[in-house]
């Protein structure tokens, strides 16, 4: 999957949050009368250890750091211990960081866990300020999430430094010249060489199948026969890819904002050039402009940008092509923040960069003191280690005219993504696409919207068709940004509330408008 496929709400909140776990508890730190855990469940997973399928998490006040205070409320975290390696259970482990707020009803379902996408999004950062979103499904259910190895607290890794991040704002990433193209796979190999030396031997056992089976001991460790579960953006993927290893222990599963699993490396960028090609013509439309003369206009100004950047008002800084770009798509991930891409847009049109340097910053998760988040380090080591196909200068070159019919303003810059993305990669992919096919599991419930940028809406058909007959159930929302559920439509968060809190399955196809 290229960059490009995140949950926008994960950029926010962990600029705003980083939750740590404590590494201990005392009785004061406990939940008054509900932090005593029943203990593992009875379907362990095969194969596990005894002494991992035993353990029990010990729940403790979550540690705050000196970026940001811990999350107020009732939130605990704990560490889960899982195997490095799954092919040999009993070896060398990793250790996990769990967050949670037991429900508060007295007839509970079980725990609900969250994937927030990315690959790369931390769930105890981003889990306690998503609870307003769900706090209807709270009464019933423990909200649960983590950071899945490799990302923050599960030993999260830095590929580069801060300093080397900027210095890389000059690379061209829609090269134009031999030079161009030279250094830009050479930044991308040295990424790669940077991942390997911070993640040593994690880098080989960060897969979205890893997590997956550490997933299904989460379930086991915390009490529940099954796995209830909402997984957003990239957590789509995540949650079929579990659902195909254990389709026998799926409980009530939501998949919003569907990432397409029959998509290779190139068939996602050409996705994405389309839905944010389409978010793009549907923003310019409600300001009153034509599509293509707005997006020629758009595509003027970055091939300004890409000869000459332009001036900003933080120092030392300028707005390049790509930085532009990145600025362009973050408010296209929301309607709510469509008048910030008009604003930053005239700006840059007068001849001053900074408010969609201000939009890339956001993207990026640099913080006005010049220090870098590291979703973007753990998205691509998980991601190149997913993905198989490595495609070439010579591939992508073919193929550009095609992404380009497809989107003039994005197409050029994904298919670039796509060939330097994992270029030199120290390890080589798993797949070419992931197995997500579920016979025998229960129904999944698949939410498409039809305005999502990054994870277009026909994404959601194809992944119901994979899933299986009488597995995948559709549910459509006409609305616009990336996800459906706690985006303004009573029809598409009572539908998913009647089917996580009472079991109710909608009719498949069914649309909320």
């Amino acid at each position: 999957m290229t960059r490009l496929a995140r949950w926008t709400a994960l950029t926010a909140a962990a600029a705003l949050l980083t939750a740590g776990c404590s590494g201990g508890s005392s009785d004061e730190d406990r939940d008054e009368g509900r932090d005593s855990d029943a203990g593992p469940s009875a379907v362990a997973p095969p194969g596990v250890p005894k002494a991992l399928a035993s353990q029990r998490l010990d729940w403790a006040r979550c540690e705050g750091t000196d970026e940001a205070p811990a999350p107020d409320g009732d939130w605990r975290c704990a560490t889960l211990e899982a195997p490095l390696d799954w092919s040999q259970p009993g070896g060398e482990t990793i250790d996990l960081a769990l967050i949670r707020s037991r429900s508060t009803g007295d007839d509970p379902v079980g725990s609900l866990l969250f994937n927030f996408g990315g690959p790369g999004a931390s769930g105890v950062a981003t889990m306690p300020s998503y609870a307003d979103t769900v706090s209807s499904l709270h009464e019933r259910y423990d909200l649960v999430s983590w950071d899945p190895r490799g990302v923050a607290a599960s030993e999260g890794v830095r590929c580069r430094s801060d300093e080397s991040i900027d210095a890389a704002e000059s690379v061209d990433s829609t090269p134009d010249t031999p030079a161009e193209e030279r250094a830009y796979l050479k930044d991308a190999s040295d990424f790669g060489k940077g991942c390997e030396k911070a993640s040593g031997a994690l880098i080989r056992h960060v897969s979205t199948a890893d997590t997956a089976r550490d997933m299904d001991l989460m379930r086991h460790v915390l009490g529940d026969d099954e796995l209830h579960y909402f997984g957003i953006s990239y957590g789509t993927e995540l949650g079929g890819v579990y659902a195909h290893l254990f389709p026998k222990h799926v409980g009530r599963v939501i998949l919003d904002a569907v990432v397409d699993p029959s998509a290779d490396t190139m068939g996602h960028a050409e996705n994405q050039a389309r839905g944010f090609q389409r978010a793009l013509d549907d923003y310019l439309e409600s300001t009153g402009q034509e599509p293509e003369q707005g997006s020629r206009k758009i595509t003027d100004l970055l091939e300004r940008l890409d000869a000459e950047p332009l001036p900003t008002s933080s120092p030392g800084r300028e707005l390049t092509q790509t930085l532009a770009l990145t600025g362009i798509v973050l408010p296209l991930y929301s309607e709510g923040s469509w008048p910030s891409l008009t604003s930053a847009l005239e700006a840059a049109e007068e001849g001053d960069g900074s408010e969609l340097l201000a939009l890339a910053d956001g993207y990026n998760e640099r913080d006005p003191s010049g220090h870098y988040g590291t979703t973007t380090h753990s998205q691509r080591v998980i991601s190149c280690l997913d993905d198989k196909q490595r495609p070439t200068v010579e591939e992508t070159k073919k193929l550009l005219p095609r992404l380009e019919s497809v989107s003039p303003v994005f197409g050029a810059f994904l298919g670039w993504d796509a060939a330097g993305w994992c270029h030199d990669w120290p390890v080589a992919g798993r797949h070419e696409t992931p197995e997500v096919s579920a016979p025998g599991a229960a129904p999944i419930l698949v939410v498409g919207n039809t305005g999502d940028p990054a994870t277009p809406y026909e994404g959601a058909r194809r992944m119901a068709d994979e899933l299986g007959k009488d597995v995948g159930t559709v549910l459509t929302w006409k609305g616009q940004g990336h996800g459906a559920y706690g985006s303004g439509s009573d029809c598409v968060d009572s539908t998913v509330d009647a089917y996580l809190l009472k079991g109710t399955v909608p009719k498949d196809g069914k649309v909320c408008s």
